[in-house]
């Protein structure tokens, strides 16, 4: 095949060339042999070779992202022991107990004995194995290192599934917390406050506008219980719907950015994931231009996502890949820019990217064990706020009672 391709030398300068190789990863491979950074590769009629990504580490219909760590450490564990490719993935196939995954390894077995590659039985699964994932995977096939990328393969998802997990666990504590409160809310809506309405009608005393709004509330759960639920759920799906729109989204990414400790913890997140996952696919050989797309559907935010996008096409004119970082502190930390810059110089761009991310990794750990901590002052006083407004509503009727009877 026929590939036309942008590397940056050792001097910084850009050049255009055409060459006959296999597939991008080989060719990718060869530019940097003779020293220089590859930009772009695409294929002589134009269109940019096979796209590699279909994912955010948190992807997969039927499998989980643990089943996924667990497959790719025995896979290379087994691999690295001197088992064959197709007597290992038997051997997890008999293993799990999940029968899409069992089905998916059945079918890698088989196209293996057709005498396929697994990266290319993967790429007919893109809601299991993710861009990220078949790229690494072909690689390491490339290299003949099969059992080590599939180690790094696993790191990554692990250090993904690390992630995740730690933000669940610190917004489970306040979601019990809401949750309950709700709940109490409701119930006291529907049995105590009919009560006090009841005494208030009794004695004729002229309520205040807060005691008013509590009792029209309760009304309307007590006695129009299934209307009052179906206009919540229409207030909600319309937001949900309204979220989804393309300006309702860049302004919620925009505003939960300028939100205070939030702000910071997402934009480390984002520095984190960009960092790892731009370090392995340019570690397992994946051009700079294949890579930032590949990387920018891994990303959530939208403000993100336009910044990668946007620098594709600058790097493809011979800016540096720092430049864009460096131009954008109020989304990337001025040292990102400052090591990608040097990763470039030294020619070790993949290394100071994985040292970002593991540096952004532990700050956001840091930040995601405190997270709670963090949270309960602020509950405590929504607590407070919500008590005393239903505990003002309540008992000032009562006080206007007893001043009428003195």
């Amino acid at each position: 095949m026929k590939f036309k391709y942008k590397e940056q030398d050792k001097d910084g300068n850009v050049v255009e060339g055409v060459a006959e190789s296999t597939d991008t990863f080989v060719l990718a491979r060869e530019i940097r042999e003779r020293g220089s950074t590859p930009l772009s590769i695409k294929e002589v009629d134009g269109k940019s070779s096979k796209s590699f990504f279909s994912f955010s580490f948190d992807f997969f219909g039927g499998v989980s992202l643990s089943e996924k760590i667990v497959f790719t450490n025995n896979l290379s564990g087994m691999l690295s022991a001197g088992l064959s490719l197709t007597r290992a993935l038997v051997v997890l196939e008999k293993q799990t107990t999940n029968k899409t995954f069992k089905d998916i390894l059945r079918s890698l077995i088989d196209d293996i004995n057709k005498g396929e590659t697994l990266s290319s039985g993967m790429k007919k699964y893109p809601k299991i194995f993710s861009g990220v994932f078949v790229s690494m995977v072909h690689s390491g096939e490339e290299s003949g290192n099969l059992p080590r990328t599939l180690g790094d393969i696993g790191v990554t998802l692990k250090k993904s599934y690390d992630l995740n997990r730690k933000i669940k666990g610190a917004m489970i504590y306040p979601s019990i917390i809401v949750s309950a409160i709700f709940i109490i809310g409701v119930l006291m809506m529907i049995f105590v406050v009919p009560t006090l309405t009841k005494t208030f009608k009794d004695i004729g005393t002229e309520l205040p506008s807060s005691t008013k709004f509590i009792i029209f509330i309760s009304d309307s759960l007590s006695q129009h219980f299934l209307l009052f639920v179906l206009i919540v759920g229409i207030i909600i799906g319309s937001f949900v719907m309204f979220s989804k729109l393309k300006i309702t989204v860049r302004y919620f990414d925009l505003l939960i950015l300028k939100m205070p400790m939030l702000g910071t913890l997402i934009q480390e997140m984002n520095t984190a994931r960009t960092a790892r996952t731009l370090s392995s696919l340019l570690a397992s050989g994946v051009d700079l231009s294949k890579a930032l797309a590949i990387t920018e559907e891994v990303l959530q935010n939208v403000h993100y996502k336009e910044l990668i996008h946007n620098s594709i096409g600058s790097i493809e004119k011979g800016v540096a890949l720092s430049v864009p970082f460096k131009e954008h502190i109020n989304l990337y930390p001025v040292m990102v820019g400052e090591m990608i810059e040097v990763g470039e110089e030294t020619g070790k761009l993949s290394q100071m990217l994985m040292d970002i991310a593991t540096f952004y990794e532990t700050e956001v750990d840091n930040k995601t064990k405190n997270l709670s901590v963090i949270i309960e002052p602020v509950l405590m006083v929504f607590i407070g706020v919500a008590v005393g407004f239903f505990a003002i509503a309540m008992i000032k009727p009562m006080y206007s009672v007893m001043d009428t009877i003195k």
